[in-house]
Parts: C-alpha cells; sequence; structure tokens
C-alpha cells in the first residue's frame, strides 16, 4: 500500500519540478526581453514562488487519471496498467511540451500565452512555419524533443513507480478512494477558500513577461478554451452583416456636436474613484430608493453631480472593472477580466493618467483573486496595489476581508503622503453577501434584503467617515471624487432581472474642485460605467478617441443610451423606448417600445451587442 501512495506522490513531485523547469526555459528563451526591461534577478526569480498555487492545482488535475490507475492497481495490478499509466503521462509531457514550445514561438509577436483563438493556426502548420524564421522555427523543434525526451527521461529513472505484486488491503482502498480526490479537488481549487483559483494567484509583478511566466501553461489554456467553448471562431450574436452591424452602431454615436460643459475649476485635479460593491439604484433617495438607506450620500449630492440615468453593463464585479477602467461594455457568456490574452489589448484609464503625470493606487480589502481582477489590476499598472493580504493583521474583518471603515481609513493615511496628483481608486466590500458589517441593524425592513440594505447604511456611514476626515486635508480642495457601483444588485422592490430598473446605478462626481454654479446638479443622460472616461478626460483636456465605446454624458448632444449584458441576451435602454431580448430563444423578456420606432430600436440594440461580442472575439 505503501508503494501507492508513494507512486501518487512522486508523480505529484515530478510536475512540479517539470513546471518549473518549463518556466526556466521561458524565461531563457526570452531573456533579451528580461533585459530590454531591466528586471532585477530576484524578482525573476520569484515568479517560481508565485506559480506554486497554479502548479499546484494543474498537478492534480493531471494526476486524476493516475489515481484512478493506483485506486484499480491497490486491488488488482497487472503489468498493463503500470504500461497504460506510463503511456498517459508521455502523452501529457508531450502535449505540455508543444504547449510551451509554441508559446515561446508567439510570445515576441503576441506577448502573451497561448490561448484558444491560436489553436486555430495550429490547423494549419504549414502556416506556422512559413510565417517563421527558418532558423528558429528549428530552434524551437530542438526545444520541444528536448522538453519532451528529458522530462520522459527523468519522470522514468526517478519518478516512475511500477506497482506490481501488492497485497490487497480493502481498508486502504476504501480510505484512498475516499481521501485522495478530495484532497486533488482542493488542490484543484487552489485550497478550501471560497474563491477558487485563478490566473491572478501567479500575477505579481509590473512586467508582464513574469506574470505570463508564473501562469502555468496547461491552465491558462483550459480557461481559455472554456470560456470561449461556445463561440470558438463564431460571433454567436451575428444577426447582420459586420458591415450593417457597424453603420448601426456609427450611427447610434453619431454626435452633431463634439462639446462639454466644463465643471471642473482645473485640468489636473486629484481623483479619488469609489467602487461600490453592488450599489443598486434603489439604495438612493434621489434615485427612487427609500429614504433613510444612504442619508449620508443625499448630503454629498449637493456638493457635486448627480447622474440619474446610470444603467451597468454587467452584472458581476469583473464586467464592472473593465467598464470603469477601459471603457469597455460588458458581454454575455464570458469576462474579457478573466482572459489575460484579450485585456492586454484594452485601452487603459490608469495608463493614460499616468502618461499625464498622476500617482495611482488601488485599495480592496478582499481578495483580488476574485473574477481574476488582480491580473487585470496589475496590467493596468498602479503603482499601488493594497489588497487584504497587505493590511496589518491587527485590522478588523469580516468573512470575506477588511470592513469597508478600515479600508477607508488605510486610503486616507496613504493619500496624506501621496504625490500629486494622484489618482486613487478604493473598491468597497461590505455590501457585498454575508454583508457581515461590524455594527448593529439600523434599518428593520426590507425582508429577505434586510442585511444587504443595513450593509449599504454602514457603507454610506464609511463613505461619509472618510469624506468628513479628507475635508481636513491640504489635497481636499483639489480633488474630484466620482462615486459609482460595479453593478447592481437584486433590492427590496423585486424588480425583475429583465427590466431597465434592476440595473440602475449611482454615478456622482463631487467635491470642491467642482464650480459652484454646477453644485447640486442633476444630470439626466442615459449612460453607463463605460461612459466615465469619456466624460472625465475631456475635463482634463485628454483624447478619448481610443475608449470609442465611452461617450461623453457632459456633452449636451452626445447619445442616449444604455447597454445591459447577461448570459446569453441584451437589455437596450433608450429614451424612445427599451427592451430585454434572450437570444438562446429568440424571445424578448420585456419590450416596451412604440410600434412606430419597435423595428429601429431593436435593430440597434442587436447590432450593439453583435459589434461588442464581435471585437472581444477579435482581442
Amino acid at each position: 500500500m505503501k508503494t501507492v501512495l508513494k507512486s501518487l506522490i512522486k508523480q505529484f513531485i515530478f510536475w512540479l519540478l517539470f513546471f518549473a523547469f518549463l518556466r526556466a526555459i521561458f524565461l531563457i528563451y526570452n531573456y533579451k526581453f528580461l533585459v530590454i526591461e531591466d528586471i532585477g534577478f530576484c524578482e525573476i526569480i520569484a515568479s517560481f514562488w508565485y506559480a506554486i498555487n497554479l502548479d499546484i492545482a494543474s498537478s492534480c488535475y493531471i494526476l486524476l487519471v493516475p489515481f484512478i490507475i493506483l485506486l484499480v492497481q491497490s486491488l488488482y495490478c497487472p503489468d498493463w496498467l503500470n504500461i497504460f499509466n506510463k503511456v498517459y503521462t508521455a502523452i501529457i509531457l508531450f502535449l505540455y511540451s508543444l504547449l510551451t514550445t509554441a508559446e515561446l514561438g508567439i510570445y515576441e509577436e503576441w506577448k502573451t500565452k497561448l490561448h484558444y483563438k491560436a489553436l486555430k493556426y495550429l490547423s494549419n502548420p504549414t502556416e506556422i512555419y512559413d510565417s517563421a524564421e527558418t532558423d528558429n522555427f528549428f530552434i524551437l523543434i530542438g526545444i520541444l524533443i528536448l522538453q519532451f525526451l528529458l522530462g520522459f527521461f527523468i519522470y522514468n529513472k526517478f519518478f516512475y513507480q511500477k506497482i506490481k505484486g501488492i497485497k490487497r488491503n480493502y481498508i486502504f482502498s476504501v480510505l484512498f478512494l475516499l481521501v485522495t480526490p478530495v484532497i486533488l479537488v482542493v488542490g484543484m481549487r487552489g485550497g478550501i477558500r471560497q474563491i477558487t483559483i485563478n490566473q491572478s494567484q501567479s500575477y505579481y509583478s509590473k512586467h508582464n513577461i513574469l506574470n505570463l511566466a508564473a501562469v502555468n501553461s496547461g491552465f491558462n489554456l483550459y480557461i481559455s478554451i472554456f470560456e470561449n467553448l461556445k463561440n470558438f471562431g463564431k460571433n454567436p450574436f451575428e444577426f447582420y452583416s459586420s458591415e450593417e452591424a457597424g453603420l448601426v452602431v456609427d450611427g447610434i454615436y453619431k454626435t452633431s456636436i463634439d462639446s462639454t460643459i466644463y465643471i471642473l475649476k482645473t485640468q489636473r485635479p486629484n481623483i479619488v474613484l469609489i467602487i461600490m460593491e453592488s450599489w443598486s439604484g434603489d439604495l438612493i433617495e434621489s434615485l427612487g430608493g427609500e429614504p433613510g438607506i444612504t442619508p449620508k450620500f443625499r448630503e454629498l449630492e449637493k456638493d457635486g453631480i448627480l447622474f440619474t440615468n446610470i444603467y451597468s453593463p454587467g452584472t458581476r464585479s469583473e464586467q464592472g472593472m473593465a467598464s470603469i477602467f477601459s471603457g469597455f461594455p460588458a458581454h454575455p457568456i464570458s469576462a474579457i477580466t478573466v482572459q489575460p490574452d484579450k485585456f492586454v489589448k484594452l485601452p487603459s484609464f490608469n495608463h493614460v493618467l499616468k502618461d499625464a503625470g498622476y500617482s495611482t493606487s488601488f485599495y480592496f480589502g478582499g481578495q483580488l483573486i476574485y473574477g481574476n481582477i488582480k491580473s487585470y489590476i496589475i496590467y493596468n499598472d498602479f503603482d499601488k496595489i493594497t489588497e487584504i493580504y497587505d493590511f496589518p493583521d491587527d485590522i478588523p474583518q469580516g468573512k470575506l476581508g477588511i470592513h469597508d471603515e478600515f479600508v477607508f481609513d488605510w486610503q486616507l493615511q496613504e493619500l496624506n503622503i501621496e504625490k500629486e496628483p494622484f489618482f486613487s481608486s478604493v473598491f468597497t466590500l461590505s455590501t457585498h453577501s454575508p454583508f457581515d458589517m461590524p455594527m448593529e441593524k439600523k434599518i428593520f425592513w426590507g425582508d429577505n434584503v434586510n442585511m444587504y440594505l443595513n450593509s449599504a447604511w454602514y457603507t454610506d456611514s464609511c463613505l461619509d467617515d472618510f469624506i468628513s476626515k479628507a475635508k481636513k486635508q491640504a489635497w481636499f480642495d483639489n480633488t474630484l471624487f466620482i462615486v459609482v457601483a460595479d453593478h447592481s444588485h437584486y433590492s427590496y422592490r423585486n424588480w425583475s432581472y429583465f427590466s431597465p430598473e434592476y440595473h440602475k446605478i449611482p454615478l456622482l462626481f463631487f467635491g470642491n474642485v467642482i464650480k459652484d454654479e454646477y453644485k447640486g446638479m442633476k444630470c439626466d443622460k442615459l449612460g453607463s460605467q463605460t461612459d466615465i472616461v469619456g466624460t472625465l478626460f475631456p475635463q482634463l483636456g485628454i483624447d478619448t478617441k481610443e475608449f470609442h465605446w465611452s461617450k461623453n454624458l457632459l456633452n449636451p448632444e452626445s447619445p442616449e443610451f444604455a447597454y445591459v449584458a447577461f448570459e446569453e441576451g441584451i437589455g437596450w435602454i433608450r429614451p424612445s423606448g427599451d427592451f430585454f431580448y434572450d437570444n438562446r430563444f429568440d424571445h424578448f423578456y420585456y419590450i416596451n417600445i412604440d410600434s412606430t420606432s419597435q423595428d429601429s430600436i431593436i435593430k440597434e440594440g442587436k447590432a450593439f451587442l453583435q459589434s461588442v461580442f464581435q471585437e472581444y472575439m477579435e482581442y
């Protein structure tokens, strides 16, 4: 029985070492890029440490088949099972060697790991050969052979454990059957935490080549395939020709006059972006919510501009991040932030501000690994990123992380020593289930959303405390605060998910940097999170051309529309009508459009969805 356990453990260790070997090959082969980026030795070596969790998860996936073989061998061990295990290992070795060798070939051109789209090229090896330099092609073939043969030799010589002549022990076999799968599943999930492991676990550096080195190639390809399985090579939302859809979208964005209302006293204010977890419009009295849920927010409205017709394009935090920081709308089926090969092609709010001389920071009291947000935030190149692991151990926290009041306090301390102008973003946490905020109940109604309402009251009070303290700081008068939700939430109004009201969220610009004549103003233009960058950057004199999905809400002539994506469809909201359409069933869950404009508005929504998804596919 010891032989069975020993075999499984030795195979596990082998795969960890083999992954490290492949990582070393990647770094050595791309050494010139490490030199160009002037990366220190210690930071390079750290990639092996940050790779461990994904390597463990990948090893556990691979070991599922050997586990079954070993379980059978604990009761019955013919020699062909040993051969089968060895052949299986050889196949996985070859596939991993092929995968990582292909990544060596594409990195210089694509600056990414192999993903689902690249698989289409593998179906035509002649084209790959023709487009590669001959010397490099044969070098890569040599590396492929070296990785496979050396890996198989080492496995066969030092790690292969032949199982023969085992004395049956039924108790051991039952325990092996019950315990081992649990251990493997825990390994595959990355532990027993709520959030399962993803590529963010291996992101640690501002140098993306190191992040790519740390991410396990097989795990990354699996995620890429899984996220795009439904739309390999074909847009599932292709309602019209690409030309026709493009013309419709161009018409939607057409603006007669490119102008803006200038609301700021300066073109270089500090900017504090406050992303409120799951804040529905129904939490805000001025947006139609019940009074008393977020009373402090109502007070802040007096010092700023409240946008009263804002809708969240997505329903998850990772979708909200791309909408806010890249001005890229959410889309059905997947999220662009979970795919590093795609999000690196998005424009970046933060990159532009850094180029304009801003110092930048991002604060979150939880784990940024959720929804692969961490890798996306690291790609955005914030000067400082703070999450749960970076806070002192003595700061109180709940089940998901640090309570909002302590995160705000920490950010305030950091801003007091920050170089101006600064752009600082904080992502709240306490309004996320299980709503374990550190306060007694203040709201006693709301039935099944009572805890949600209380958590909103708590975060509202934390925001007020943060602003009250910020007012005493020297930088306050030159700071624009922007408050927006990452997405909406089910509320006491019991709106249907397929209704505009469900997806309504708050957006508020406020601060002493806003001209007095605009304080207390309400802007009723239809828009979404994607419009933040298109609205803000003109105030700073910064071009918004690369953020082509974003419109300027402070341009009196800008178009009015909002878009919502759900699993297989779209919500489209216009002043003249709106609808929610599910493409799977060719079904309208909701439609409220005058018959005279129904066809044109439906065409607009479908063309918009088609164009967004097509761009996502092409990234």
